[in-house]
């Protein structure tokens, strides 16, 4: 009896806990997403998921638990063995007098009454209800298994593929994956023979298991249901079923997620209603089932007609569907897929639909003794024929006696439809191709014209430049440089005091010093506070909530000065100590740079959750033995001086001792997700972010006047798909991509700002529709904030990924891939690895100039690329970020018949040198090593121009030196050490200084 009492209290208990978590969550949610502002967003995802879990779910279990409940009355009770041999001598005997001569005949009417179906013997019972059960731990196991990658999928859920459909091919899959796992065939068949043993029981309790799994699958999908209902057109049709593309973007994948839910729902529901009659009337243990009953045949016809249905609705799709398909040389439809399994599927979906029909048309009008019965049954047997012989055998032999000898012939216009559509999925048909041809005709005069590109020739890499910051800026154990920015800044400079990166002439004697401005490759890094690194016996609640709360500053380096001692030199840099805050190298980089308000209370690494407003202090920077203390007074944070707030936080953040400190105060306030990535995600999931924020210094807060932060986090965002037709989706799952969003982080106040950056996108004026005040115009960004957007690294990979094979246009030159490209590798420290893209400052070739000729440099993200399983150039691509020209792509090609030199020739040669070689050598011992830097490929005019730091750094308390650079053009090579040495070494070798080492080599010959 008090068993029972504490059960249900316990029961009670659990589920006002559940309420009270889930109470917490939605109305913290919603005080943050107030806060940034976004709350309509966070409300309509709110609501949509809800309302797709209550349909489903509802669908789901109304429609399996009605079906049980009546297969539980229609089912025979338990019978006795003489029952059951009674009945079959019964059936023996009927069917002898039907052989008699005395039976009736003509219009004479039998006297038999209506009949149950044949029976089953156990010979027959038993494989035929394990299979069932079989079938059931499938389905466990499969939607099981999309339920879990679901669950630990990340947080962006707008590219999360439709897992495989419940089709033929996945049970083969999935039997295939049963037979290599024993441990997984012990699962299944444990699940089959418990469903045997205990049918009732365990084909609800599955019934009731479903419901939440599948609602669970299809509202994590909710960004496609949302896009479903507000799709916006592409203006372009594929060439298979000439459909605008938006239907395979925006409707396909609602109608692929609707067969997911009804395959397993209608499949399972007909499949437990057979083994619920199949297994009663103790059918196992008497050896032999009597057979359906009329009433149990109405019930199986009317849910195999809604099953037929779902299988039709399968083979409907599979037709659009093979706009993705891997079986012809190219990706998506082959002359396979089009002149037979189109035509298959097409007939298979008709003949669905007529069993379906006619199945329900005989639920609806039952006949107990129809003579088309057997027909049924020798329709659905003749389908399955059908389906192995149509959908599997055909497709084979066309392939194999029709494709295969005339491959190239047969597949030419199918491999045209991929190429078109994967550069118009990617943005590849929009790349302005050029020749360029490398005259080696470079002069000291072309280098003096070309001083800005010279002068921001990067000689720091991220790496060695973030070691260097550890050890001199981090100023304390828990500040870190999570990652280094590279970006350009128009610096006020005086021109007569510029050092040299060049060979120049002598200034005029009466030069007077004039204040201009120039553009300058910067590495910038945020120094971040990082709680982990504070002593263990510090690590307190206080401390990680109230006191550690901010990073402070951050550091700006030129990319291409080096410092007393090889260090790099910083243009801001320390903490000052006084009103300034940072130190900046002179008044000039201030006017530039502005500092404002140097704290970091959203960053990569501000993993926790602090309160502020609070009676405890937050420390603010280091000065001395002392540390300075602050308040903070930006706009972030949602207020929590009221009871309920406290409670209803320490309920969402499972944290009770904001219950019980004392330090809180009215103005206190909790700031939440200060970690970018994690803010931005939260807000819009159904967008790809860029791997890399990077940091802007600008005077742009137009939102905040009386309280202005100059710091700003500034991340890259995408829209993609892996439903546009044709298009290869490669390694990375995605077949459409576009940098449609920029969106700014406000590092001290934490606004989020989302611009469109690509308004032709149509996936974002989809969302734009149905989320109309989330997103802004670019043109609406401030200027300060414009001036430093970038072609985003992450994108430029994938495009530059796709056009290795995609800048074949001629079919027969893309079937034999004689022109495929890869990305050439380099030595970085001593290993070889792929080279990576990077900024550069220069002019591009052959590009006409509009403005003043002193601007005529330009802010372009640069990578190479080689032939296959070759060393030298073949070409180039370019992407540039300023101005009116962001976002254009340009491609060099270098003429085939003559060798252009490499990245891993021009290693091969730095590294075969017998001095720079010896030299790197020596510093190879007691303690220290050489790391050669990334060898950078710079054009400048008509010309191509190699250039190569070293660095040195102890094998302990790593503290890396550029002590060397490294120049190569045409058929010289010169080491000295800095870069206005090595090019004096290059074009004025009268002149070079005693350091520099100078090596021509051979000429090669180029392959072939």
């Amino acid at each position: 009896m008090y068993w029972k009492w504490g059960f249900r209290l316990l029961i009670v208990f659990l589920g006002l806990w559940l309420l009270l978590d889930l109470g917490s969550r939605v109305g913290a949610e919603i005080f943050w997403f107030q806060e940034v502002g976004y709350l309509q967003v966070f409300l309509l995802r709110v609501v949509t998921r809800g309302v797709l879990w209550v349909v489903v779910a509802g669908i789901t279990a109304s429609y399996l638990l009605l079906n049980l409940a009546l297969a539980q009355r229609l089912k025979y009770p338990p019978l006795k063995i003489e029952e059951v041999r009674r009945e079959e001598a019964q059936l023996s005997s009927e069917l002898k007098n039907f052989l008699s001569p005395h039976y009736p005949r003509g219009n004479e009417t039998p006297t038999l009454t209506p009949q149950t179906f044949k029976p089953f013997r156990l010979r027959w019972l038993l494989p035929l209800a394990l299979v069932l059960s079989l079938l059931i731990g499938l389905m466990l196991a499969h939607y099981g298994q999309i339920a879990v990658s679901y669950w630990h999928s990340p947080v962006n859920k707008a590219s999360q593929p439709i897992l495989a459909l419940f089709r033929l091919e996945t049970i083969w899959h999935l039997l295939r994956q049963i037979f290599s796992q024993v441990s997984y065939l012990g699962l299944i068949g444990g699940v089959a023979i418990a469903i045997l043993i205990y049918p009732q029981f365990l084909l609800t309790a599955i019934a009731v298991f479903f419901s939440p799994i599948f609602a669970f699958i299809i509202f994590q999908h909710w960004p496609k249901v949302l896009q479903y209902f507000h799709p916006t057109l592409f203006n372009s049709t594929e060439p298979l079923f000439g459909r605008d593309i938006s239907f395979y973007v925006f409707s396909l994948p609602v109608w692929e997620l609707l067969e997911l839910w009804l395959m397993g729902l209608c499949l399972y529901g007909f499949v437990a209603v057979t083994l619920t009659y199949l297994l009663s009337a103790d059918s196992l243990s008497q050896g032999i089932f009597p057979g359906f009953s009329p009433q149990q045949q109405r019930h199986l016809f009317g849910m195999g007609g809604l099953l037929m249905l779902v299988v039709a609705l399968s083979y409907w799709q599979s037709r659009y569907e093979l706009v993705y398909s891997t079986r012809g040389v190219s990706y998506g439809a082959s002359y396979t897929d089009v002149t037979a399994q189109l035509p298959a599927y097409t007939v298979l979906c008709i003949l669905a639909v007529a069993i379906a029909f006619y199945l329900l048309w005989r639920t609806f009008f039952w006949k107990p003794k129809s003579q088309y019965r057997p027909l049924v049954f020798y329709g659905l047997g003749l389908y399955l024929v059908l389906v192995v012989a149509v959908d599997i055998v055909l497709p084979g032999v066309v392939q194999y006696l029709i494709v295969q000898p005339n491959e190239l012939q047969r597949e030419q216009p199918y491999i045209q439809r991929t190429i078109a559509l994967t550069r118009q999925a990617f943005d590849l048909q929009a790349i302005d191709s050029r020749t360029f041809n490398p005259q080696g005709t470079l002069t000291q005069a072309d280098i003096q014209k070309n001083d800005l590109t010279i002068r921001n020739i990067r000689l720091w890499d991220e790496r060695p430049l973030l070691e260097t910051n550890r050890q001199l800026q981090q100023i304390r154990p828990y500040y870190r440089f999570p990652d280094a920015d590279i970006d350009r800044y128009t610096l006020k400079t005086d021109v007569t005091s510029r050092q040299p990166s060049a060979p120049q002439k002598p200034p005029e004697p009466k030069q007077e010093p004039t204040e201009s401005a120039e553009r300058r490759q910067v590495l910038i890094a945020a120094r971040e506070l990082d709680y982990n690194a504070v002593p263990q016996e510090a690590q307190t609640w206080v401390n990680r909530h109230l006191i550690y709360t901010h990073g402070f500053g951050f550091t700006v380096s030129p990319v291409n000065t080096v410092g007393p001692g090889g260090l790099p030199e910083y243009f801001v840099k320390d903490i000052s100590g006084n009103s300034s805050a940072l130190t900046t190298s002179n008044a000039a980089i201030r006017d530039s740079i502005p500092i404002g308000q140097p704290r970091i209370y959203y960053g990569e690494i501000t993993n926790t959750y602090v309160m502020t407003g609070t009676r405890v202090r937050e420390l603010d920077y280091p000065s001395g033995s002392d540390n300075v203390y602050n308040s903070y007074d930006g706009l972030g944070g949602v207020e929590i001086a009221s009871a309920w707030r406290r409670w209803l936080f320490a309920m969402y953040l499972k944290d009770w001792q904001m219950l019980l400190t004392r330090d809180f105060l009215p103005e206190t306030k909790v700031l939440l997700r200060r970690n970018v990535r994690q803010r931005i995600q939260a807000i819009a999931p159904f967008l790809k972010f860029d791997s890399d924020p990077y940091l802007v210094a600008a005077a742009a807060n137009q939102d905040f006047p009386s309280n202005p932060s100059y710091l700003y986090w500034i991340v890259d965002a995408y829209t993609t798909s892996d439903r546009y037709p044709y298009s290869d989706t490669g390694s990375d799952g995605i077949n459409y991509i576009r940098n449609s969003i920029k969106v700014v982080i406000d590092a001290y106040h934490g606004t989020v700002n989302f611009y469109i950056a690509d308004p032709s996108d149509p996936i974002i004026a989809t969302w734009s529709a149905i989320f109309p005040n989330m997103f802004k115009p670019l043109s609406t960004m401030p200027v300060n904030l414009r001036s430093h957007t970038r072609y985003p690294v992450d994108f430029f990979k994938i495009q530059s990924e796709r056009l290795m094979t995609y800048h074949m246009t001629d079919p027969q030159v893309f079937y034999n891939r004689e022109d495929q490209w890869q990305i050439p590798n380099e030595i970085y420290g001593s290993e070889p690895r792929p080279v990576e893209p990077y900024y550069l400052i220069t002019s591009l070739p052959t590009v006409p100039f509009v403005g003043k000729a002193s601007r005529r440099e330009e802010f372009i993200l640069f990578l190479l690329y080689t032939p296959k399983q070759r060393t030298n150039l073949i070409a180039w691509l370019a992407a540039r970020s300023d101005g009116e020209n962001y976002g254009k792509l340009l491609l060099y090609t270098f003429p085939k018949e003559r060798l252009i030199y490499g990245t891993e020739q021009i290693e091969a040669r730095i590294n075969q040198d017998p001095v720079i070689s010896q030299q790197i050598s020596l510093w190879n011992r007691q303690g220290s090593r050489a790391i050669q830097g990334n060898l950078l490929v710079i054009p400048i005019e008509q010309s191509l121009l190699y250039v190569e730091p070293i660095y040195l750094e102890a094998t302990q308390n790593s503290l890396p030196t550029l002590v060397r650079v490294v120049v190569a053009y045409e058929n010289r090579i010169v080491m000295a050490q800095t870069l206005e040495q090595a090019l004096q070494g290059i074009f004025k070798p009268e002149v070079t200084p005693a350091p520099a080492i100078i090596r021509p080599f051979e000429e090669a010959v180029p392959p072939g």
